[in-house]
């Protein structure tokens, strides 16, 4: 395992990961401030994940068979980042505007969406089975130091002056992206898949009809569990305020606990699943998770739910850092590009649906029953991983 090489693949996740909470950030009070309604902004930031569900399949088994001098993924790399930083930085000098902050939006999310599935892929690319564990808890650390970075110094950059932490998040952007084509190797062309695997509704069907149902079981788990827990993060700061009697302040520093945790649990739940394997390092985690949520729903003290979060957080790092290296398992070598998509269009579809069906669960009950939610999908999720034929390659 090279470890100095490893990291140097993060920079293209760190990038990443500098740009969404900066967006997530800022851009809600710029459409607050043209006088939109909480559900049009609403819809506006979810304009992401609907380009995702559509982009990022398409593009991910597009650079499967994309040919350069560059390589198959850097193209994708070389196209997207300078877009999504191009409209990034525009976004806060036509925030007075409606029509032009909403195409400097879409700019962005179009730029985000054309390189992801490429950068996450090379983790498939670059790493054995028996690596990709170890090598996405080192991913998925630069990931996190990217979102602190994003908050830490955004908000300070802010005060500053607005434009600020939009041309600063944007240039970090650039130099990652930078780092990864400087640095990054990619296989020789010549021993990789020149025929097209489909769109990804034809992936989608050629999963449905294999005799091996892994892929229906992963693909639905990610559905799942992301669907609960996105649901649980979108209405926290609303529980924490409305049941727990604290401000959205208290109540997003709380969370911070959670975030906290998986960071610091990214490379140990690696090493867990390479040594114990990853479906039931998975399953663990899904099990921890269900039984936090349980209990979620009977705190009512803050310093235990701060516990109770803290330890929810490692639990979430044995399922999250593990998903993506057993989609790749499921797929084989072949179709690297192809399934890092389609466990976009399912992390994406969930990323639309839970918000949705969440409100609704608090609108019909209150906002406490959000955990009992979050429980439901996820136990939904347990039962869909224990249908999963753990592949060969991982053993």
């Amino acid at each position: 395992m090279n470890w100095r090489y490893t990291f140097t693949v993060g920079f293209g996740f760190l990038g990443i990961s500098i740009i969404w909470p900066l967006f997530n950030s800022f851009v809600p009070p710029f459409l607050e401030d043209l006088g939109l309604s909480a559900t049009v902004i609403g819809f506006i930031m979810v304009w992401d994940n609907i380009i995702n569900m559509f982009v990022q399949p398409w593009v991910g088994e597009r650079s499967d068979r994309t040919r350069s001098r560059f390589g198959r993924r850097k193209p994708w790399l070389m196209l997207g980042a300078p877009l999504a930083a191009g409209f990034f930085i525009l976004v806060p000098f036509v925030r007075e505007n409606f029509v032009l902050i909403a195409l400097a939006i879409l700019g962005t999310n179009v730029g985000m969406a054309l390189f992801r599935s490429p950068t996450i892929a090379y983790l498939g690319d670059l790493f054995p089975s028996e690596q990709r564990s170890k090598a996405n808890g080192v991913i998925n650390l630069m990931g996190g130091v990217g979102g602190a970075l994003a908050l830490f110094g955004g908000g300070a950059l802010y005060k500053m002056g607005v434009p600020l932490p939009f041309i600063v998040g944007a240039l970090l952007l650039l130099i990652t992206v930078a780092v990864v084509l400087l640095f990054v190797r990619e296989p020789n062309q010549t021993e990789l898949p020149t025929e097209s695997t489909g769109g990804v509704l034809q992936n989608l069907r050629q999963v449905w009809a294999d005799a091996d149902r892994s892929g229906v079981a992963i693909l639905s788990a990610i559905f799942l569990w992301f669907v609960g827990w996105n649901a649980m993060e979108t209405f926290f700061t609303l529980y924490a305020r409305n049941v727990l009697g604290v401000n959205e302040g208290t109540g997003a520093q709380m969370l911070t606990a959670f975030a906290a945790a998986l960071i610091l649990f990214a490379i140990p739940s690696g090493y867990i699943a390479t040594r114990f394997g990853r479906k039931r390092t998975i399953l663990v985690g899904l099990a921890g998770m269900l039984a936090g949520l349980i209990v979620g729903f009977t705190v009512r003290d803050s310093t235990t739910l701060l516990i109770l979060l803290a330890v929810m957080g490692a639990f979430w790092a044995l399922v999250n850092i593990n998903s993506l290296p057993i989609v790749l398992d499921v797929g084989g070598q072949k179709r690297i590009g192809a399934f890092t998509g389609l466990y976009y269009l399912a992390s994406s579809a969930a990323a639309i649906t839970g918000p949705v069906l969440g409100g609704l669960v608090i609108d019909a009950t209150n906002h406490a029953f959000i955990w009992l939610f979050s429980a439901l999908f996820i136990g939904l999720a347990f039962l869909a991983m224990l249908r999963l034929r753990e592949p060969q390659s991982e053993r």
